[in-house]
């Protein structure tokens, strides 16, 4: 999907994207080698051509950063299937604060590992780690993940491309909280975090530093896995339904 995107454009948007797909103008390459077929003003072509250029040249070099910094963020989740084998799947607990030290766990799930980042232990080590990704996904992490993660560590610049779930879900309808979404798609979790909310974290997190209670200290990184893993879940129950709500025509099989 991420190479039939023209809407990062300027100049041009949904609508004429659209445009372009009716036209069967259906990736950057067909654009790019029949310039004359792109049913657009000769000014909307001269923007669009040199964009679609760089963005041949960013994806060769699998720049996942140039796209956060150029897609529009309604468009971002297109690049879900380029980078997919480069995911972090992220998501912070903390202890209800909202300073550069409340984050109490970090989780981060590649889709095949998961790997907790705990206070006092190892949330050091999430610095290192994270830059290897090219994609990052997380629900609502542009209003609290991200925010939390640059205050705690100013170093990071975490500027790879970024998925948001949130918004992203909530074009398709889904609206409400992360738990509220799973329950309706029927995504379950374990027995041992079921109906656990980010309050009981906070909770749990409390019980382990003040008595160093390991019972609550498993389960709060237990219920961190489960926000991170059904991370991967909602993605793929989301992008091909994105696809189909962004109008991009169905292909023969």
């Amino acid at each position: 999907m991420l190479t039939a995107t023209f809407c990062h454009a300027q100049g041009l948007g949904t609508t004429s994207e659209q445009r372009l797909w009716e036209e069967g103008i259906l990736s950057w390459e067909a654009a790019l080698s029949t310039p004359a077929r792109l049913p657009l003003s000769e000014t909307k072509k001269n923007l669009l051509l040199p964009t679609l250029e760089a963005s041949v040249a960013a994806l060769e070099r699998q720049d996942s950063r140039w796209f956060q910094k150029n897609l529009p963020p309604v468009a971002l989740w297109r690049g879900a299937e380029v980078f997919g084998k480069s995911v972090a799947y992220v998501d912070i607990e903390t202890d209800g604060g909202y300073d550069a030290n409340a984050i109490t766990v970090i989780g981060l799930f590649d889709g095949f590992e998961t790997r907790l980042y705990v206070k006092g232990q190892n949330l050091e080590d999430f610095v290192g780690d994270i830059k290897d990704y090219k994609l990052l996904v997380s629900f609502f992490g542009t209003s609290f993940d991200l925010p939390f993660l640059r205050r705690r560590f100013p170093e990071l610049a975490l500027d790879q491309l970024h998925i948001d779930l949130c918004p992203a879900l909530r074009r398709l309808g889904q609206t409400g909280g992360l738990k509220a979404i799973e329950h309706r798609l029927g995504i379950q979790r374990t027995d041992d975090v079921e109906g656990m909310s980010g309050m009981d974290a906070v909770y749990l997190w409390s019980r382990w530093e003040r008595r160093r209670d390991k019972e609550a200290l498993a389960r709060l990184l237990a219920y961190n896995r489960a926000d991170i893993e059904n991370l991967k879940l909602l993605l793929e129950w989301a992008y091909p339904r994105l696809i189909e709500h962004a109008g991009f025509p169905r292909l023969a099989s």
